[in-house]
């Protein structure tokens, strides 16, 4: 099979969809991988590395004319016109936020497998490493973001604090990998920290690992209307696989923070949290709204690529050795993990949960 890795284009997105290391394990596999020229420089990959471990280097049009294109973020509109039948792609997609992109590839007959939708043991084994990323990014954003002058209605405040003055509290909602990892930064950080959750099983493992250091709380509107006063980093990390993230938080919830306070959506590639939120980007990170400094960079982990691309790529080249192998829609069919990451395939889409965000008929692989 012949594998294409583009460049990403997507703003501040320096990942890049596979490793010299993933080029070698696939040429061994007997497949042809090309690249395209200065693909892996934003992660520190040369080119020169890529064809020492035996890729092909190329231009966009060469990287996209293949059998299995690999990438980290959706297609942009710049990139529509690759799009074709039979062509597949792996990557990020998030089409429950992307309507226009759902119908394009719907249109062009794109068989799209979504890395946040590939389940393996009720796992999501491709969307846990960025989650951990864009916890962890997050937190570290945000307690910049309160600081006087990056944003000049801040709360001024350093979030551990010291002896002898209040300590930031942050609100982390959702106890998955991105609250977890954002936990870990905040309460690392001496903040006051408090994670939500649904799942008591996992409000009690929150508790036994941070020995009670941070808080737990049982999920419901309720609980964080009551928190949100005296709350100054609020994250929104909650997640419902493949589907909108839920919209938690009304203008008039976000309205009782402090002014000043900072609001970090990391859920706005599928949607977003809050009626407040949209996406932003890495060049115009934030805006304001109701007194609260919004940031909802939709590419979080774009911002740490080296780290990113070596946690992604570990993690997504067992199932593109699986797909370079799979050549007919049965072989897909008997591998459980990627059959569940199929969005899109001969016109036909194949995510219920995606279906149900869209609206639009579902149709079961096959």
């Amino acid at each position: 099979m012949i594998i294409g890795v583009p460049k990403e284009i997507k703003d501040h997105e320096f990942r890049v969809g596979m490793t010299p290391a993933g080029v070698d394990a696939l040429r061994h596999d007997g497949h042809i991988v090309r690249i395209q020229r200065g693909a892996g420089i934003g992660s520190g990959l040369s080119d020169e590395a890529y064809e020492a471990a035996g890729a092909e280097m190329v231009d966009a049009e060469d990287a996209w004319s293949v059998d299995l294109v690999v990438k980290v973020k959706e297609p942009l509109p710049q990139e529509y016109g690759f799009l074709r039948p039979g062509l597949t792609l792996f990557t990020f997609l998030h089409l429950a936020a992307m309507p226009e992109l759902a119908d394009v590839l719907l249109e062009r007959k794109v068989r799209a497998v979504g890395y946040e939708t590939v389940e393996k043991g009720g796992r999501l084994p491709l969307l846990a490493p960025m989650s951990q990323v864009a916890g962890k990014v997050a937190a570290q954003k945000g307690t910049v973001l309160l600081h006087r002058g990056r944003e000049e209605n801040s709360r001024g405040l350093l979030l551990g604090g010291v002896p002898g003055t209040e300590r930031g509290r942050v609100v982390i909602i959702g106890g998955g990998n991105v609250g977890l990892s954002a936990a870990k930064v905040a309460a690392g950080l001496d903040a006051h920290v408090i994670v939500m959750d649904r799942d008591p099983a996992r409000l009690a493992y929150i508790d036994d690992l941070f020995g009670g250091k941070v808080e737990t709380r049982a999920a419901s509107l309720h609980a964080l209307s009551c928190l949100l006063s005296d709350c100054d980093m609020l994250i929104g990390a909650a997640l419902v696989a493949g589907a909108r993230a839920p919209q938690l938080l009304s203008r008039e919830m976000l309205r009782t923070m402090r002014p000043g306070s900072v609001f970090l959506d990391v859920a706005i590639d599928q949607g977003g949290m809050a009626e407040t939120s949209r996406p932003t980007s890495h060049s115009e990170p934030t805006f304001e709204e109701e007194g609260v400094i919004h940031y909802c960079v939709a590419n979080m982990p774009g911002a740490v690529p080296a780290t990113s691309t070596a946690a992604l790529t570990q993690a997504t080249l067992p199932f593109v050795q699986q797909l370079a192998q799979c050549s007919t829609v049965e072989e897909i069919q008997a591998d459980h993990a990627l059959a569940a990451g199929v969005n899109t395939w001969d016109g036909k889409l194949t995510c219920r949960a995606v279906a149900e965000a869209l609206q639009r008929s579902f149709a079961p692989l096959r």
